[in-house]
């Protein structure tokens, strides 16, 4: 399947997204459902498109969603294993083996530097072979000294950000860009940052991180969940920063789905 799109998706030269633009999300949601693989082919239009390209109906739509003027973003959990994934053996000696209670599927990773950068890379390589614009690495900040005594993890927090950054590395040598998830600290060679935002819960994330990468141009987005009122919350964003340069997309109360803004 790869070998026959591969030729169509180089072809493709990746469009230069302006800020703020529209975000679409295939890969995850909170409350709701996440965008179709339909809604996207139909209605995205130069934006940033994440999707789980290890996911079944996915990878035959990639040429026409890049066709679109769209940048594509891979999911990538580097934080944890999915007992889901067909790389899940491979991965399960460098994993503790207590499950993530909030996500039963997912088990922390507790060993950083060893067996486990060969297999992310190998991930890396796949959706490089697809044509993607982007590798978003979702839970980065995954230990701390708390999940690391909680979960008998061994890496250190700074072999967890060395693993990390060794990664988005490997990332840039494939001619893709690497998108952070909800922490900057630590990763100033990530090219954009997407947080998740709550409706009980806004910007709890370090500040000055976010507002460093506003002022070095690299797009921010805000993936806002469970909002009665995303225009009022979007707006508080645009304030608090005082930028106009924010992608923004919301889980709507009263559509059951994503919102998208900027299109």
């Amino acid at each position: 399947m790869i070998l026959f799109y591969l030729p169509v998706l180089l072809a493709i030269v990746a469009h230069q997204l302006t800020q703020p633009f529209a975000v679409y999300n295939q890969a995850y949601q909170e409350n709701f459902s996440a965008d179709s693989m339909g809604e996207i082919v139909s209605n995205a239009q130069n934006a940033y498109v994440l999707l789980d390209t290890f996911s079944t109906g996915v990878v035959e739509h990639i040429v026409t969603i890049k066709a679109n003027g769209n940048q594509i973003g891979g999911y990538v959990s580097v934080g944890t294993g999915e007992n889901y994934r067909d790389d899940f053996a491979e991965m399960e000696p460098y994993l503790t083996p207590t499950a993530w209670p909030e996500w039963p599927d997912e088990f922390f990773v507790s060993e950083t530097t060893t067996g486990i950068l060969p297999i992310m890379k190998r991930r890396i390589d796949k959706i490089e072979n697809l044509g993607v614009d982007w590798v978003e690495f979702d839970n980065m900040d995954w230990l701390d000294e708390t999940t690391r005594l909680q979960y008998n993890l061994t890496a250190t927090i700074v072999q967890a950000k060395q693993y990390i950054n060794a990664l988005c590395d490997y990332t840039h040598s494939k001619g893709m860009k690497c998108m952070a998830k909800n922490t900057v600290e630590g990763f100033s060679n990530f090219d954009g940052v997407l947080y998740e935002s709550y409706h009980s819960e806004k910007n709890w994330w370090d500040n000055a991180g976010t507002r460093r990468f506003l002022n070095a141009g690299k797009p921010v987005i805000i993936n806002h969940y469970n909002e009665n009122d995303c225009d009022a919350v979007y707006n508080e964003y645009k304030t608090l920063y005082n930028s106009d340069k924010i992608s923004f997309i919301c889980e709507d109360v009263a559509m059951q789905k994503y919102r998208h803004y900027n299109e």
